[in-house]
């Protein structure tokens, strides 16, 4: 195995934290010696070891002498103090030899600190392996450390006519029972999950990851005239429902700044949709497409009209993957 190979094994572990680590990104590390891996770990939540630690606290005790092995991890160690000590401390007491690091820090104050340090005391450094990959896995953090704002998904299920629902309102179900299944997956990934009062309505929805797997998610709901006998407000988790008005960029700086949120994932419906896009608050689209046509009377997953082909919105597609008898599409808005 090579450099890049190892390292796609750290992100591969840094993405079971996604949800998890809020307000820190997720991170994996790998331990490799002669070729061998011999110690794995991941950032598991807030307040929890840090990647680099976690992984060295699986090492086994045969493995003593570390001049020739290389810590693999997909950010830049830390070297200042926080809830936890220092990584770079921890990777200098082990005395490995060689540092690969996907990203380096983000954050201006400390960007390359780290580095340097384990440099200086002559440690093998190189850094920007799958860069484009580790800064795909904390592009929330990211948007979060440099704009003080989370990054938000769209995420809408639609019939192959662009549909949401009926006439009548039902959307249940558009997607298969695979896609449905994906969601619950990007829900787990997610800080908070979004929707119009309208959704709640029509729909009442839990928005919680089924099975959680220890993620608790923030559920918020936008507008007002929500029933008092809602699942968001009256099941197990009603303490994690914000019900928010206003202008949406405010909602999501408050989501950031009080409530350490990096990742919102919006699940709708059309007027909740449009009013993102309208303000260029969306980061990512994840469309889902069912091979269904619902008619001209069904909702539209985006719901405004008067527009004209000179004003239309260009999206770039990201990928395009089947998910059971449906697509999964996703897009960013063409800068």
């Amino acid at each position: 195995m090579d450099d890049i190979q190892y390292m796609m094994r750290a992100i591969e572990l840094a993405k079971r934290g996604e949800g998890l680590t809020r307000p820190n990104p997720p991170v994996g590390a790998v331990l490799v010696l002669e070729d061998y891996i011999v110690a794995e770990g991941w950032h598991r939540m807030a307040g929890a070891d840090h990647a680099e630690r976690d992984c060295l606290n699986q090492l086994p005790p045969i493995a003593t002498n570390l001049k020739t092995a290389t810590l693999y991890v997909t950010l830049e160690p830390c070297s200042t103090h926080g809830r936890t000590p220092p990584c770079t401390d921890l990777i200098l007491a082990k005395g490995i030899g060689r540092v690969v690091v996907s990203v380096v820090d983000l954050n201006p104050a400390h960007a390359g600190r780290g580095l340097k340090i384990l440099e200086d005391a002559g440690v093998e450094v190189v850094a920007g392996v799958c860069e484009a990959e580790g800064r795909e896995l904390i592009a929330p953090f990211e948007k979060y450390i440099v704009s003080g704002m989370p990054y938000v998904t769209l995420k809408l299920a639609s019939t192959l006519d662009g549909k949401i629902a009926d006439r009548q309102g039902d959307s249940k179900w558009i997607t298969g029972a695979e896609a449905r299944e994906r969601v619950q997956a990007m829900r787990r990934r997610s800080d908070a999950i979004m929707v119009g009062a309208g959704t709640v309505r029509a729909d009442d929805p839990s928005l919680l990851p089924r099975p959680a797997e220890g993620r608790k998610p923030w559920r918020v709901v936008i507008g007002s005239d929500i029933p008092a006998d809602a699942k968001v407000l009256t099941d197990e988790a009603a303490e994690q429902t914000l019900v928010r008005a206003g202008p949406l960029k405010q909602v999501l700086e408050e989501l950031a700044q009080r409530h350490d949120v990096m990742h919102v994932l919006c699940e709708g419906g059309g007027q909740l949709a449009a009013a993102l896009i309208e303000e260029g608050l969306v980061d990512e689209f994840a469309f889902f497409i069912a091979p269904k046509l619902m008619g001209a009377d069904g909702l539209p997953n985006f719901a405004q009209t008067g527009g004209l082909i000179d004003g239309v919105k260009n999206l770039k597609f990201l990928s395009v993957e089947p998910v059971g008898n449906d697509i999964l599409i996703k897009a960013k808005m063409e800068k």
